[in-house]
């Protein structure tokens, strides 16, 4: 017999799904049954927290959702999370997770793992629907991939009760195709208005992720710089026109202002790219033209013109209505960065020490993926950095910030993107969040470079606290002892002072699997 939980992993084989995060508990057992034989892969994480993130970074270096499988009550508050992150970052993640009996939902009776109502909590942060008889499943699975690949991506949710699991569930219908990404219309007016300028600026977000070739194609007809926010750094490398600085930098908002024309694509304004510093404004144009998937980002700020489609189809369809734009935007986008990195040193003296560190790692390691976590470096390289590999710079040091994302993040990313090198960055206080997934990182013999910046402290909290001038209170926990904590996890280690020769070298040296490297930093 065929149950409810054998034909759920069976559909999501049907619809591309290779890999599956998750930890098994009692309320799931009948979806494990599902996963015996499957050509689904089973990645086992230490924390359903972790879990998620690996889902998040799997998507991320995939370009495929991410699929996390979680038991009821707290298995999915952990979960909940990694699935914040991503719906701040727009990342496709489908959460499954098992619930309480049929019967046993909204009264209290104290089972285990009991939630008051498990929907309706998840529901105030993305879709969710439960499969309630085995008719169900079909429906539910192509509902869950329709949403992941229409409009702005983000995380999905899907529960089973523990007593519709094991239903007889009947040969599933061939997965409804997802409709395909589209262009927006209104084109021609785009281009009349891009046309009619002789300085034009592109602020390119999240949105543009693997859509590098159309996105520099258009900026080199309309000889237009393109500042990336930290979601669409890569797409840009070493390219005349690149400009891989935050809007939040007083001199990416000068570009921005002087420009006759800003055309923002896949970018949603968020604050914390925007207006780091707040400032209490954001450098939008309400003359802008604006590009997104998403109608309800498109209207939270006032624009010239939006266009809603797809960020990817909708610049090779505008491609060959603009015409040939010849003017000073190398110019423009050289002098920017130049400002940009002095600007940041302004900010805070060891800055572009910390930034150098980030690119230590592109030199030691070209092209490799590299996962941050909220640490000191990824901040400054958010501010500033020029990653050389489309999509290989992420983190969780915008939007929603999670502390903790670096490591689940980082193996999700090696499971996505097979053989590639990947670099977790991390502090010492961000490690402590998410220890064991480094377990994982061995059973499942990753090529990650767990790479901790430990300054013994939560120090960019310590220095707010000195800037606001109060006392420095809770900022200085013990840190892992890394040497032992390495052995415990079976891994090589290296201890580096903060000096780039030596990271370089470090970085350098040859290894198959995981490794751990410290950088002891005076905080």
């Amino acid at each position: 017999m065929n149950t409810v939980g054998m034909r759920l992993v069976e559909g999501l084989s049907a619809r591309g799904v290779e890999v599956m995060f998750g930890i098994p508990g009692v309320h799931t057992v009948e979806m494990y049954r599902g996963l015996s034989g499957s050509p689904v892969r089973h990645v086992t994480a230490r924390h359903e927290q972790g879990c998620a993130f690996m889902a998040d970074g799997y998507a991320r270096a995939s370009g495929k959702p991410g699929v996390a499988l979680v038991i009821t009550g707290p298995g999915l508050t952990n979960a909940l999370t990694a699935m914040a992150q991503a719906r701040e970052d727009s990342i496709p993640m489908l959460v499954i997770s098992g619930v309480n009996r049929r019967g046993s939902l909204g009264k209290g009776w104290g089972l285990l793992h009991e939630l008051p109502d498990q929907q309706a909590m998840v529901a105030t942060l993305c879709p969710t629907r439960r499969i309630a008889d085995a008719s169900q499943v079909a429906e539910t699975l192509d509902w869950a991939f329709a949403t992941m690949s229409t409009g702005r991506p983000g995380p999905v949710h899907i529960e089973v009760p523990t007593d519709v699991m094991p239903m007889e569930c009947p040969a599933l219908p061939a997965p409804k195709m997802p409709v395909p990404r589209a262009a927006a219309p209104g084109l021609d007016k785009a281009a009349e208005l891009l046309n009619a300028a002789t300085r034009v600026v592109i602020l390119a977000g999240g949105g543009t992720r693997g859509q590098q070739a159309s996105l520099r194609a258009l900026a080199e007809k309309l000889d237009a710089p393109v500042v990336q926010t930290t979601n669409a750094r890569g797409q840009m490398h070493g390219h005349a026109l690149t400009v891989p600085a935050s809007p939040s930098l007083s001199a990416v908002r000068e570009l921005i202002h002087a420009a006759d024309r800003v055309l923002a694509i896949g970018t949603e304004f968020g604050w914390t790219d925007y207006d780091m510093y707040v400032m209490g404004d954001l450098p939008a144009r309400p003359d802008m033209i604006r590009i997104d998937a998403c109608a309800a980002q498109l209207a939270r700020l006032p624009a010239a013109l939006t266009l809603q489609g797809d960020a990817g189809a909708t610049m090779a369809a505008l491609l060959p209505l603009v015409a040939l734009h010849r003017g000073d935007g190398a110019a423009h986008a050289a002098e920017t960065r130049t400002k940009a990195r002095a600007e940041i040193a302004q900010l805070e003296p060891l800055m572009p020490n910390r930034l150098e560190m980030v690119e230590i790692v592109r030199a030691a390691l070209p092209g490799c993926l590299i996962v941050g976590d909220s640490t000191q470096p990824i901040y400054a390289a958010n501010l500033y950095y020029d990653h050389d590999r489309p999509g290989g710079f992420f983190n969780a040091a915008t939007g929603y910030g999670a502390l903790g994302y670096g490591p689940g993040a980082a193996v999700g990313a090696a499971l996505g993107a097979p053989g590639e090198k990947v670099v977790c960055l991390i502090g010492d206080g961000g490690l402590q969040f998410s220890p064991g997934e480094l377990r994982t990182a061995v059973d499942e013999n990753l090529p990650i470079t767990f790479l901790v910046w430990n300054n013994a402290a939560y120090n960019e909290i310590a220095d707010a606290m000195r800037g606001a001038n109060t006392e420095v209170i809770g900022c200085h926990p013990s840190p892992l002892k890394m040497e032992p904590f390495a052995a415990a996890c079976d891994l090589p280690f290296t201890s580096v002072p903060l000096d780039p020769e030596t990271l370089h070298w470090a970085l350098s040296q040859p290894c198959d699997g995981p490794r751990l490297i410290e950088v002891r930093v005076k905080a």
